[in-house]
């Protein structure tokens, strides 16, 4: 009966770990963190304005495949889609590129920033285009389920 109480324990502080692991890497983007948010401009400046535009309006006609079949950079402002999608999944686009996120045979620019931007410095990306959304999308992109 202990055995299988201590196991049970285990296990249940295991899954909680788990969780808490699964989450880590969004909870701690926070748009309303001067620092953060001021971190995060020079990054996207310097890794993703080129393709997502200066000032996050992305690339004209984003919605109309290139002729060698991807889709133009969106836009991170509210004009665009990314406040359609919880932190956990703008993280992991970020951190690992859209490949793994879409079939093989979908052709894309986005790449992975592994090797390129550390866990804090995507958020801290993030934090910058959240930032910039107005309050109503904030509140409506937040309100998403994590994944």
């Amino acid at each position: 009966m202990w055995v299988r109480l201590l196991l049970l324990g285990t296990l249940t502080v295991a899954a909680l770990a788990g969780v808490g692991w699964w989450l880590a890497p969004t909870h701690r983007i926070n748009p309303d963190d001067p620092a953060q948010v001021a971190r995060g401009a020079g990054l996207y400046q310097a890794q993703c304005a080129r393709c997502h535009g200066a000032q996050l309006e992305g690339e004209p006609n984003w919605r109309i495949r290139k002729p060698n079949g991807e889709l133009p950079a969106p836009p991170h402002d509210a004009s665009g889609h990314s406040w359609h999608h919880p932190d956990s999944y703008l993280f992991a686009v970020t951190k690992h590129g859209l490949a793994p996120f879409v079939p093989p045979d979908y052709k894309s620019g986005m790449p992975s920033f592994v090797g390129v931007l550390n866990d804090d410095e995507i958020r801290a990306v993030l934090a910058f285009i959240e930032s910039r959304w107005p309050p109503e999308i904030r509140a409506r992109q937040a309100a998403i389920p994590q994944q």
